[in-house]
């Protein structure tokens, strides 16, 4: 069985590093892990923190209202499909419904927009890349048509 808690920044950085960042020349410590408004969200299993996502008030100009970004989301090799990843963004929309935001974004990996798109994001605007890691389309949910 699966279960989501919030955990700290810190204890994100290791499967950040591992998953996002391995021989990547950039940092997996994130501006904004620290701000009070952040909150971080782990999966774990059998008490072994599996995957994490982190969650930031970041306003992106092309959309309107309350924001977070959603960033550094990252499931372990070996439990990637056990639905970790979905269940990290249930929890998360209901935060983020309590707390009254309008919308979540982020920026999205290519291998991540089918899963994102199932948890009801849409793209928005053109394909980008980021140096070192690849293309990404931003993508984001209005969560006041829940």
């Amino acid at each position: 069985m699966i279960e989501i808690k919030k955990i700290t920044a810190l204890e994100t950085y290791p499967i950040r590093l591992e998953v996002l960042r391995k021989n990547i020349p950039m940092p997996y410590e994130f501006s904004g892990d620290l701000a009070i408004d952040t909150f971080h969200l782990g999966a774990f299993k059998n008490n072994e923190l599996i995957a994490i996502s982190s969650f930031m008030k970041v306003n992106n100009k092309n959309f309107k209202g309350e924001q977070y970004q959603l960033r550094g989301m990252a499931t372990i090799a070996k439990y990637q499909g056990y639905g970790a990843g979905k269940m990290m963004m249930q929890k998360a929309f209901s935060i983020l419904t309590i707390l009254k935001m309008d919308c979540l974004w982020c920026n999205a990996r290519i291998i991540a927009v089918n899963f994102y798109k199932n948890q009801g994001l849409k793209t928005f605007g053109k394909l980008f890349s980021i140096e070192h890691i690849g293309d990404h389309y931003v993508m984001f949910k209005d969560l006041n048509n829940e």
